[in-house]
């Protein structure tokens, strides 16, 4: 058999299908790094873990029904692995690790580092948790009254010496308005280094996940060029019925209905996550290079069907699978004005952790 010519729409068809592979290979590593540095998977929506999960069964069996190549079903298993450790991930830290008191401990001593802080700064009554520091200031509101209320007594014109706990108060009146203004300063100063400080971080933030996007894309190309110089990549006429997913026309009619569940399953595991995200007001704890991997990895991977052809029994044949790469970049657009919004709310202090 003739070798098939390497035509451009065949080159970029393959290039943008390794590097949607290569997306799908990364995907979830920056959100189960996220959820180990924070000890906690709370900011997932577990039904969108339990419906992606769902989806990628459906794949795994879809593609072993269909009899696709080896390469496909393992990178389907490989998608099952990672969620199975993601959902369990989930589950130790909100079962396990929290009624083992762990990370009560942990959050004990975060509110004792903030109790601290609020009586340093006399702030302790803000949330009922600095009572000392309230008392604090209690004490020193009452010095100043009870030495006006020893001055205002009765007594004879000129019998009046001076007192030494009347100077010994004022000179501690002074002193603790003196240490407050000076505190008033030192908080200011806090202030914009903390704010200067955030912006630095979300430029650095933003360029961390440039730079690992434009690492997948340069892994996905040379994966592509390995594959295509080793012979294990090959171009395929658009004749042949061979469709981007790695079915022909002839397939099984249950694969494709696996095929079809799996894109809806796609599609419908975000909207759980989109609306914890508004009820909670907050992206916090969830990866943002986690999206955007998703929504690159759509991207290429529709656009690589489209690449190879745009006759339209190609399309049908396909729809499953662009329906459910396609379909959800608008739900991934959702989810990143949600990260802007909550971010510029909270002034911010939000942060899209890698």
């Amino acid at each position: 058999m003739a070798a098939i010519p390497l035509t451009g729409h065949e080159a970029l068809s393959g290039i943008l299908g390794s590097i949607s592979i290569a997306c799908w290979i990364f995907l979830l590593i920056p959100q189960l790094l996220t959820n180990y540095r924070n000890t906690s998977a709370s900011a997932l929506s577990l039904p969108f873990l339990l419906i992606w999960f769902l989806g990628d069964v459906c794949n795994l069996a879809g593609a072993a029904w269909a009899g696709l190549v080896p390469t496909v079903i393992a990178i389907a298993v490989y998608f099952c692995f990672l969620d199975a450790i993601l959902v369990l991930q989930w589950g130790y830290y909100h079962w396990i690790y929290r009624a083992g008191g762990v990370g009560e401990g942990v959050q004990g001593k975060t509110d004792a580092g903030a109790a601290a802080a609020a009586v340093a700064d006399g702030k302790g009554n803000g949330h009922g948790n600095g009572r000392v520091g309230e008392g604090v200031d209690m004490l020193g509101e009452e010095e100043p009254l009870l030495a006006r209320q020893r001055s205002g007594s009765i007594t004879i014109p000129g019998s009046q010496r001076p007192s030494r706990k009347r100077r010994t108060s004022s000179s501690a009146t002074a002193g603790s308005a003196t240490r407050r203004r000076s505190s008033q300063a030192s908080n200011l100063l806090l202030d914009r280094i903390l704010e200067e400080d955030n912006r630095g971080t979300a430029t650095k933030t933003w360029m961390k996940n440039l730079i690992s996007i434009l690492g997948v894309i340069v892994v996905g190309t040379a994966g592509w060029a390995i594959a295509w110089g080793s012979g294990a990549w090959t171009p395929t006429p658009v004749d042949s019925g061979s469709g981007g997913a790695g079915t022909g026309a002839t397939g099984p009619f249950g694969a494709q209905i696996l095929g079809y569940g799996s894109a809806v399953a796609y599609l419908g595991a975000r909207i759980p996550q989109i609306v914890k995200n508004a009820r909670d007001r907050s992206c916090e704890g969830l990866s943002l290079l986690f999206f955007i991997l998703s929504l690159s990895g759509n991207l290429t991977y529709g656009a690589g069907i489209m690449a190879h052809s745009l006759r339209r029994d190609y399309l049908l044949m396909n729809t499953p699978w662009l329906v459910g790469s396609l379909g959800t970049m608008l739900e991934d657009a959702i989810i990143f004005t949600q990260f802007h919004i909550y971010a510029k709310n909270s002034d911010g202090a939000e942060e899209a952790v890698v």
